[in-house]
């Protein structure tokens, strides 16, 4: 479970595919400010239908895993990789989508790089715990960031290096 803006967001590591996944409810409902679970749930049905006419792989390839519900229980989940997250973005019109991309760990040019390189390369052979450090300081950073309001790239760098001491 990860928190976005004050939202949850469930996410699981499959080491497996040595992949985060993220429930498509939970960024659905981040992306569309649903008021709850349930809202978000209709919204990523009708645009899952949508997208299936469409023919759009981002559902084909669309995976489940037993997550915890809002009632505590473990139920199947739909869950989206990093990419399938883009391109879920991608089809929600929301101010938000800028913000979750970063907070997600995503950049603009490393989506267009992704586009024609494999995962290895994108991640630059890192191994597992060096991706969780790396996700844990950018979500120290971006708190920081937050709390002190930096106004430009001197003061930012200041935080980031707090974030390191």
């Amino acid at each position: 479970m990860q928190l976005f803006e004050e939202r949850k967001v469930r996410t699981v590591w499959d080491t497996n595919t040595e992949e985060w996944y993220f429930s498509v409810v939970d960024v659905v409902a981040v992306l569309t400010d649903s008021i709850d679970h349930q809202t978000a749930r209709k919204y990523w049905n009708k645009l899952k239908q949508r997208l299936k006419e469409e023919g759009n792989e981002t559902v084909t390839n669309c995976h489940q895993f037993k997550m915890r519900a809002a009632d505590g229980k473990m139920r199947l989940t739909d869950v989206a990789d990093t990419e399938q997250v883009l391109r879920l973005i991608q089809s929600i019109p929301s101010p938000k989508a800028e913000p979750f991309k970063q907070w997600s760990g995503f950049r603009v040019k490393e989506y267009k790089q992704y586009k024609g390189l494999h995962k290895e390369n994108l991640r630059d052979n890192m191994t597992n715990l060096e991706l969780a450090l790396n996700m844990l300081a950018e979500t120290a950073t971006t708190e920081l960031s937050k709390q002190e309001n930096p106004r430009n790239f001197r003061e930012s760098a200041k935080v980031a290096q707090k974030v390191v001491a």
